[in-house]
């Protein structure tokens, strides 16, 4: 071997010490992909914090936001991916039919749901219960999610007892579509979501969340398949998300950390 080589071979040989060294890194000719299927009230929050877990730990992550239901469906299905991220009672109904392991639930954010009008509207009252339910009577059209938001506005509206008054104005916003999309473009009056499914869309005024009476708080969680190749890097990723180093971003993001 002549002396050009020994240098090549020596360089190599630090620059794989150096990366040994350091807790989390990973050879960067090899990186691990994790793959994760999330709901989209958790799109945003996960696009900020994944990016900053890729650059501290050099692991690769590809994420895919969908209707959490559709997420659900496609985990059951078989579909391989690493890590799911939804509501924590379907993470617990993914667990009971055998798709994620049994104690790999973390419970990652806390998030309520919000009310929005479009851009330009008159203001409207969503202070109290009350003036949440006449301002639900007076709208021409109203549009909630397909996930757990929607299942508890549902509800609510049945308790109500306006069911029958309102359901020919209800505009049902397909899974994966967000609602304030619908209200910026003048198909909705009033709507209904997750406050960080609200937060970045133009075109939309958010009046506030609901009043602390009615408010119904959806915990996300994340959970690990039995299937995955890369335990490891699954659990540096779920470590951050569910570290202090992850509170800003999540408050910034119109969620509440656990």
């Amino acid at each position: 071997m002549n002396y050009s080589n020994l240098m090549i071979s020596g360089l190599c040989m630090s620059m794989a010490s150096l990366v040994a060294a350091v807790p989390g890194a990973v050879a960067a000719d090899s990186p691990a992909t994790i793959r994760i299927i999330s709901s989209m009230a958790t799109r945003q929050v996960l696009a900020e914090l994944i990016e900053q877990f890729e650059k501290q730990s050099g692991y690769k992550v590809e994420i895919e936001s969908v209707g959490g239901v559709d997420a659900a469906k496609r985990v059951e299905a078989g579909e391989a991916f690493d890590v799911v991220i939804l509501a924590s009672n379907a993470i617990d109904k993914l667990i009971d039919s055998g798709k994620v392991a049994s104690g790999s639930r973390v419970d990652l954010v806390k998030s309520g749901i919000a009310i929005a009008v479009r851009e330009g509207s008159e203001a409207v009252d969503v202070s109290s219960e009350q003036a949440v339910k006449q301002a639900v009577l007076a709208a021409k059209t109203l549009s909630y999610s397909t996930g757990p938001s929607g299942v508890y506005l549902t509800g609510l509206f049945e308790r109500w007892g306006i069911t029958d008054q309102i359901s020919h104005r209800i505009v049902k916003a397909p899974p994966g579509v967000p609602v304030g999309s619908l209200i910026a473009k003048g198909e909705v009056e009033l709507g209904f979501q997750q406050l960080s499914e609200l937060l970045h869309l133009n075109g939309i005024v958010i009046l506030g969340p609901l009043p602390a009476e009615i408010q119904m708080m959806t915990v996300f969680s994340a959970g690990v398949t039995v299937n995955t190749a890369h335990k490891d890097a699954v659990e540096a990723l779920l470590n951050f998300l569910a570290s202090p180093a992850a509170t800003q971003v999540k408050v910034n993001q119109g969620m509440e950390p656990i």
